[in-house]
C-alpha cells in the first residue's frame, strides 16, 4: 500500500514545501494539494517547488475539475511539470465543489467530465485531442505520462471512473461504504473491457495519531461536513431513500442546514456541528497506531492501493512522523 499527503495550499507556500519534503522522508509517495483558485494558493507553483525539492514524490491535486482552467492549460501545465522533473504528476479530477461553487458556478457534469479525462491524458501524453471541435496536439511532448484519477461518490460517476480514470479517489475510510464503491468501479471498469485491477483505488481521509479520542474527533469533524456536501448533491439527484446510493452515506446529513465555504476543509468549522461522533469516526482513522493499522488492513484487503492522509488539523507534523515511523513500515 502506498501513502499520500493531502494539504491546502495556504500561506506561505513554504511551509506546504517543507510539509511534502517531511512526508517523502517519512515514506509517503504522493504528495495531494487542493485545488481551490479564490481559497487557497494556486497549487500547480507549489507543485514546481516540491518536485525541485524532493526526488521521489509525485504531485497533484485532490482535485483538479474541468471548469476553472481550460483543459490544454491543464495539460500543458502537468506535461511541463513532468518534463522539468520526469513524470512525477498525477492528475486528481472530478465535477468540482469548492472551486465551482466560489467562484458561482454550478460543478460541471459528468459527461463533460469524462471527455476531459481522456483530453487531458492524451494531450499531456503526446496525443492528438479533439478540444471543442479543434484538434490540438502539444508537439514538445516527448514520453510524457500522466494517470488521471477521479474522485466520485454517485453510481454514475463511480461508474464512469471504471470505465474511463485511471484511478478512483474515494474521500472517506469507512470500510462499508469502501467495498461497495470499489466494487462498483471495477465492475463498470470489467463492462467496460477493461482489467479491473488496473484502476488504481485511492482512500483519502483524516489521521489523528493519539489516545485523546474527543480531542482527534473535534479537529477532524470538518471532513464529514465537506463529504456532506457531495453527500447532499447525491440525494437531491436520487432521493432520500434511493437505492442507487447505501442510507448508510445519506442518512447523517439531515440536520445539515447550509455551508460556507470560507471553513472549507478546516478543523473548527462551524457548519459541521451536525457531523456526529459515529460519523467521524467512520470516515475517518483516529486513535493510538493500533487502531490505523487496523483500519489500514481492512482497507488494504478491500483493494485499496493507497491511503493519503488529510492533515488539517493541529498535529501535521505528528502525525507525519507517526506515519513514518509506526505505519508506513507495516505496509511497505
Amino acid at each position: 500500500m502506498d501513502f499520500g499527503l493531502v494539504l491546502q495550499t495556504d500561506p506561505p507556500a513554504s511551509a506546504v514545501v517543507g510539509l511534502m519534503r517531511r512526508a517523502e522522508r517519512n515514506g509517503f509517495r504522493y504528495g495531494w494539494t487542493f485545488d481551490s483558485a479564490v481559497l487557497w494558493q494556486e497549487p500547480f507553483v507549489i507543485y514546481s517547488r516540491i518536485l525541485e525539492h524532493t526526488t521521489r514524490l509525485t504531485v497533484g491535486p485532490m482535485v483538479t475539475n474541468p471548469g476553472t482552467r481550460t483543459w490544454e492549460v491543464t495539460a500543458s501545465t502537468f506535461a511541463t511539470l513532468n518534463d522539468m522533473y520526469g513524470n512525477r504528476t498525477v492528475c486528481g479530477i472530478g465535477r468540482g465543489d469548492s472551486a465551482m461553487r466560489v467562484a458561482g458556478r454550478r460543478p460541471t457534469t459528468l459527461a463533460r467530465l469524462g471527455e476531459a479525462i481522456d483530453v487531458i491524458r492524451d494531450l499531456a501524453e503526446g496525443r492528438e485531442a479533439d478540444v471543442g471541435g479543434q484538434v490540438l496536439r502539444l508537439p514538445w511532448v516527448r514520453d510524457g505520462k500522466l494517470p488521471v484519477w477521479m474522485a466520485a461518490y454517485g453510481p454514475k460517476a463511480l461508474a464512469l471512473a471504471g470505465r474511463r480514470a485511471d484511478g478512483f479517489i474515494l474521500q472517506l475510510a469507512d470500510p462499508f461504504l469502501t467495498e461497495y464503491m470499489v466494487k462498483a468501479v471495477r465492475d463498470a471498469a470489467a463492462e467496460a473491457g477493461r482489467d479491473p485491477s488496473d484502476v488504481r483505488i485511492c482512500v483519502a481521509a483524516p489521521a489523528y495519531v493519539g489516545d485523546d479520542l474527543a480531542h482527534a474527533r473535534e479537529q477532524c469533524r470538518w471532513f464529514g461536513g465537506m463529504v456532506g456536501n457531495h453527500v447532499a448533491d447525491l440525494v437531491a439527484k436520487y432521493g432520500e431513500h434511493s437505492s442507487a446510493v447505501p442510507e448508510s452515506l445519506t442518512a447523517y446529513i439531515k440536520a445539515r442546514e447550509g455551508y460556507d465555504y470560507s471553513h472549507h476543509g478546516r478543523a473548527g468549522n462551524p457548519d459541521t456541528a451536525f457531523v456526529p461522533d459515529e460519523i467521524v469516526d467512520r470516515f475517518c482513522l483516529l486513535g493510538p497506531v493500533e487502531a490505523h493499522v487496523e483500519r489500514l488492513a481492512e482497507l488494504r484487503d478491500l483493494g485499496v492501493d493507497q491511503f493519503a492522509v488529510y492533515a488539517m488539523h493541529d498535529a501535521r507534523e505528528e502525525v507525519i512522523d507517526a506515519y513514518g515511523t509506526s505505519v508506513i513500515p507495516r505496509f511497505t
